[in-house]
C-alpha cells in the first residue's frame, strides 16, 4: 500500500506595502497629524535641551556653546540638607495621592453610573468637573478665604461656636489633609469620567442576567461592574506611578503660599527647584527635571512588569 502524504495548501495573504496603506487610511492620517505634530514639537524635540543639565549655561554663548559643567548641575539636588525632606514629601503624597484619587474616582462614576435622571446626571457631572477648569491661584484664594488666621470662614465658625481660633498656617500638621482634600476635590470630576464611559460600556444584559438570579445592587457593582474596571484601574495606576517623582508645582506652592514655616510638610522637589531657579540657574532646573524623568520611566517599567507577571492582560506592554 502506497501511503499518500497530504500535499501542503499554501494560502495566499494579501499584504499591503507602506504606500498602499497610506492610500487606503489616508483620512483617518490626516486627521490624527495635528496631534503628531505637536506631540513631536513638545515632546520629542525639547530633548534636545538635556544638554543643559551637563553645562554652565550662559547666555552670551547660548545652549551648545556653553562650556561643559559635568555633573555639577546635580549636586543642587543630591547634595542638598534638604534631599531627605522633598523626596519624602514628593513621594509620599503621590503615593498617597494614586490611592485616594483611585478610590474617589471609581466610587464616584459608581454612583453616577446609579444615576438614571439625565438631567440631574449631567448637573452632577457639571458640578464636579467645574473646579477642574479652575487654576490653583484662584483655588488659593478659595483656600485662604477658608483658612485666613483672623477673617476667614474656619475661625469665624470656630469663634461662633465659642471656640479658640487656630492659625493654620503657623502649622505644618495640617497640610497633608489639606493638599489631599484639595487635590481630590479638583480633580475627582475629570478622574472619574473615563471610569464612567467604562461602566456604560458594560453590556446590559450581564445585568439582567443577575437580576434575573436574584443579585441587588451591591452584588451587581461587586461581581459586575468592578471587575470591569479592573483593566482601566490598572492602566491608570501605571501612569500615575510614573510621576511619584513629581509634584504638581500649582498645589504645593499655591495652596500654602509658599509659607517657611510649612515646608516640613508642604515642600517637594519642585517648590524646592522653583526657589533655586530664582537665582538663574537653568541648568540645575534642567538636572532635575532629567533625574525626574528617568525615575519615572524606571517606576513605569518596574511597575508594569509585575502586574505582567500578575496579570500579563491588564499590563501597559
Amino acid at each position: 500500500m502506497s501511503s499518500s502524504k497530504p500535499k501542503k495548501v499554501k494560502i495566499k495573504t494579501s499584504q499591503k506595502g507602506p504606500w498602499k496603506t497610506f492610500k487606503s487610511n489616508w483620512e483617518l492620517l490626516l486627521l490624527c497629524m495635528p496631534a503628531v505634530i505637536c506631540y513631536i514639537l513638545f515632546n520629542y524635540v525639547p530633548m534636545g535641551g538635556l544638554v543643559l543639565a551637563f553645562k554652565n549655561f550662559r547666555y552670551d554663548l547660548g545652549l551648545f556653546g556653553s562650556p561643559w559643567a559635568g555633573m555639577a548641575n546635580f549636586d543642587f539636588l543630591f547634595k542638598s540638607v534638604d534631599l531627605v525632606r522633598i523626596v519624602r514629601n514628593t513621594v509620599g503624597y503621590s503615593a498617597c495621592f494614586i490611592v485616594v484619587n483611585l478610590i474617589a474616582n471609581v466610587g464616584v462614576a459608581l454612583l453616577l453610573f446609579e444615576v438614571t435622571n439625565r438631567k440631574a446626571l449631567k448637573a452632577y457631572q457639571t458640578m464636579m468637573t467645574l473646579p477642574n477648569f479652575l487654576s490653583w491661584v484662584i483655588v488659593g484664594f478659595i483656600t485662604y478665604a477658608i483658612f485666613n488666621p483672623s477673617l476667614g470662614v474656619l475661625n469665624q465658625v470656630r469663634e461662633a461656636m465659642g471656640k479658640e481660633m487656630i492659625d493654620v498656617y503657623a502649622e505644618p500638621s495640617y497640610w497633608p489633609f489639606i493638599l489631599v482634600f484639595v487635590n481630590t476635590w479638583k480633580g475627582v470630576g475629570m478622574g472619574c469620567i473615563m471610569y464612567y464611559a467604562a461602566l456604560i460600556g458594560i453590556d446590559p444584559a450581564l445585568f439582567e442576567a443577575a437580576k434575573i438570579d436574584g443579585a441587588n445592587r451591591w452584588q451587581q457593582t461587586l461581581h459586575i461592574s468592578l471587575p470591569s474596571l479592573v483593566p482601566l484601574m490598572t492602566i491608570m495606576t501605571i501612569m500615575a506611578v510614573g510621576n511619584m517623582f513629581r509634584g504638581d508645582f500649582g498645589l504645593f506652592y499655591q495652596i500654602p503660599r509658599n509659607v517657611g514655616v510649612l515646608y516640613p510638610t508642604t515642600d517637594v522637589i519642585d517648590t524646592y527647584v522653583y526657589r533655586g531657579l530664582q537665582q538663574g540657574n537653568f541648568g540645575m532646573s534642567s538636572a532635575v527635571g532629567l533625574v525626574q524623568s528617568v525615575v519615572g520611566l524606571v517606576l513605569v517599567s518596574a511597575t508594569n512588569f509585575a502586574v505582567k507577571k500578575i496579570s500579563p492582560e491588564n499590563s501597559m506592554f
